[in-house]
């Protein structure tokens, strides 16, 4: 039994889309001669993306079903190609250049990747309790994160991480299996900090006295805490310089002000002085003076901030509210399992970019080049992003298909 087109996820999806161009068209309107191409460009991509989003919503269940690990197959070669001939970018080998067109593959790797766990995930004989079902889950999920790593774009990779944990807890992961996996992330993160490391040991060791395991399990997750604790110099030293950069501005981005802090500290000062209502379209002298580098990118939050103030970016953040709530009832009404861990993993996306995006335009994280969905200049991510929200809308429409 099929139901009705999802008009509410469209709505919300469109208007989205529009604030995005809106705001593109403030960043990019003046001090540069070939400025209007962003925002033409950019339209040309919405008008082709909403459409593609539509006309995916009647394609059959079955055959998305069906194409998912020819999609993750063909991603993957891509994602190996571009290392050897990608166009580079901002320190990242990131593009393949087709005559005028740039592709990311690295962008379809989220859906490829998507689609094929929660494929995986959804045979009758998968129980992802069991170690070779988690393992092989994991495992499909570190291929695109590596490959895309070694581009370096990191901050793209770790949206592949971010999916591990939602995805294993929405298929009906063991907390304990949970808590092995997010453990070594925590150890990894607190590790910085003698007396944080040391209060997070104690936590693991009194979890793993009360998970009542065998005694060689328990101590083995706590040498691999351990060891991931001794390691984590070593896996600073292998970022990139840049990289670390990010996170040491991201700390203290006063400590180079014009230089890598230069662009938090710029955000903050747009953000700030909009005020309660902004100051107007087109007004925003922190943008029109082109003091925020890459505005109507990865900060295009902050040309919105200062144009529309405190009342703009709740507007914002209401319509963001709406789609992942929106996604979150779609995801618990599907009674596939297939199209419920889809719509997980594209919430997970969607969510991540949000939460790092706006963190870093505001201070809160760093700069890690992660756009925000919709909104941000961008062809293949916006297609990307629109083409997730098709499939979604698409297993909205079967959500009674077993």
């Amino acid at each position: 039994m099929n139901q009705k087109i999802d008009y509410i996820t469209i709505l919300i999806v469109i208007v989205l889309v529009c604030c995005g161009l809106l705001a593109i068209y403030s960043a990019t309107h003046t001090g540069d001669d070939n400025v209007n191409d962003y925002f033409s460009r950019q339209l040309m991509w919405a008008v082709f993306g909403i459409a593609l989003m539509i006309m995916i919503n009647f394609l059959s269940f079955k055959m998305l079903n069906r194409i998912t690990y020819t999609l993750y197959g063909l991603t993957i070669a891509l994602l190996i190609l571009v290392l050897f001939i990608g166009k580079t970018g901002q320190g990242a080998e990131r593009w393949l250049v087709l005559g005028s067109i740039r592709i990311q593959p690295s962008e379809l790797a989220k859906l490829a990747t998507i689609l094929t766990v929660s494929r995986f995930l959804s045979d009758k004989y998968a129980n992802v309790n069991k170690l070779k079902y988690l393992v092989s889950t994991i495992v499909l999920i570190l291929i695109p994160f590596i490959l895309i790593a070694r581009q370096p774009d990191l901050g793209t990779a770790l949206v592949f991480l971010a999916l591990i944990i939602p995805i294993l807890f929405w298929a009906g992961l063991n907390w304990f299996y949970l808590f092995v996996i997010i453990s070594p992330l925590l150890t990894l993160i607190l590790s910085f900090n003698l007396w944080a490391f040391m209060v997070l040991m104690f936590l693991i060791t009194i979890t793993l006295y009360l998970s009542k395991r065998k005694i060689y399990i328990a101590v083995g997750i706590f040498l691999i805490n351990i060891g991931v604790g001794i390691a984590t110099p070593k896996i600073w030293d292998q970022l990139h310089p840049y990289q670390q950069k990010r996170i040491l501005t991201f700390i203290n981005p006063e400590q180079d002000p014009k230089g890598a802090g230069y662009q938090i500290i710029q955000s903050q000062v747009a953000i700030g002085s909009g005020g309660i209502w902004g100051k107007g379209y087109l007004k925003g002298s922190q943008t029109h003076l082109r003091f925020l580098p890459a505005q109507h990118t990865d900060f295009i939050f902050s040309v919105i901030g200062e144009e529309f103030g405190y009342f703009g970016v709740v507007v914002i953040l209401s319509l963001f509210l709406s789609l992942l709530l929106r996604l979150v009832f779609i995801a618990s009404s599907v009674r596939s399992q297939f199209g419920s861990l889809t719509v997980i993993g594209v919430i997970t996306v969607i969510f991540f970019h949000i939460i790092i995006n706006i963190g870093m335009t505001i201070g809160l994280a760093p700069v890690t080049g992660l756009p925000l969905p919709f909104l941000s200049y961008g062809g293949s991510f916006l297609m990307i992003n629109l083409l997730m929200i098709g499939v979604v809308l698409n297993i909205s429409k079967n959500k009674f298909v077993m």
